[in-house]
């Protein structure tokens, strides 16, 4: 049973509790996620060794499926989602590749496009009192991007450091949900 706290949205929480995921982040993850943001500020794409370290970043299991990918289809890909004036085409291109998700995808885009995409996890959602859907759509995802742009804004943070405060409070204060596939 899922602990039904939350975190209280305030500026002086959110900062609190990025600052503990900070201090308790793994050093690798931390370079992964300087290293990719860095290369993404230039490079408009991503390769297939860029996509096999994503997507570990996030989430290790398909790792078979990532390194499955092609690296011609990952760089065109991604070049498409990048350059995609649409929500769905940027997204959709990026669940086309093997072993990305939603929460995969939101990474390859929160690395892209860091001030304008937060990183879909169920921990986060658990830190804002809601349940983790059964699957993930377009619909779902739009929904949780503009939840969280509207609190970044609203409590005048960066997108990332909102991901953060909600990942380690769920981390420490909720249990994790039910697995499903």
């Amino acid at each position: 049973m899922a602990n039904t706290s939350h975190l209280e949205l305030t500026r002086e929480n959110v900062i609190k509790w990025a600052h503990e995921y900070d201090l308790k982040a793994s050093q690798q993850d931390k370079a992964v996620e300087k290293e990719m943001k860095d290369k993404l500020r230039t490079q408009r794409f991503l390769t297939r060794d860029d996509l096999v370290k994503v997507g570990m970043w996030k989430s290790p299991r398909p790792k078979k499926q990532y390194e499955s990918n092609d690296d011609d289809v990952v760089r065109e890909l991604t070049t498409f989602s990048f350059a995609a004036r649409t929500e769905g085409a940027r997204i959709g291109a990026l669940y086309a590749l093997q072993g990305v998700s939603y929460p995969v995808a939101s990474v390859i885009l929160h690395f892209a496009f860091p001030e304008s995409y937060p990183i879909l996890d169920f921990r986060a959602l658990a830190a804002l009192g809601e349940s983790q859907p059964k699957s993930y759509n377009l619909k779902a995802w739009l929904s949780y991007c503009e939840r969280l742009r509207g609190i970044a804004k609203n409590l005048d943070l960066p997108l990332r450091v909102v991901d953060k405060a909600l990942w380690q409070f769920s981390n420490e204060k909720t249990e994790p949900p039910a697995s499903h596939s």
